[in-house]
């Protein structure tokens, strides 16, 4: 009698499910304001020393003027001008105001712990 062969399947290699490489050095942030008032150009000024401070060549800024658009602050749920969002890196995080108290901008984008 001849013995039976069980035909056994060669497995293939399992690849790897895409991963997203997320840059937690690249910082993505959004300034939300309501035309060139003074307050929303101080909040400009102060953001864009910040950033040059603490963030040298890691970051974008992008300002969202409402009364050009004033739909765009839905998608963030803005509720007050001005209004930092930074949206990278996560989670989002938000300030509202003309970021003119650098201690609490950099404890509020979680570049500083807080004290």
């Amino acid at each position: 009698m001849k013995e039976a062969k069980t035909r056994v399947p060669k497995k293939r290699p399992v690849k790897p499910a895409r991963q997203v490489v997320v840059n937690r050095e690249f910082w993505e942030l959004r300034l939300y304001v309501a035309g060139q008032t003074p307050k929303s150009m101080a909040a400009f000024a102060n953001l864009k020393t910040l950033c040059e401070e603490h963030l040298a060549g890691k970051y974008t800024i992008e300002v969202i003027d409402l009364l050009v658009n004033p739909k765009l602050a839905r998608g963030d749920q803005i509720i007050a001008i001005p209004t930092l969002v930074r949206k990278l890196p996560e989670p989002i995080r938000k300030i509202i105001g003309d970021l003119s108290n650098t201690e609490r901008v950099l404890v509020g984008l979680d570049l500083r712990p807080l004290a």
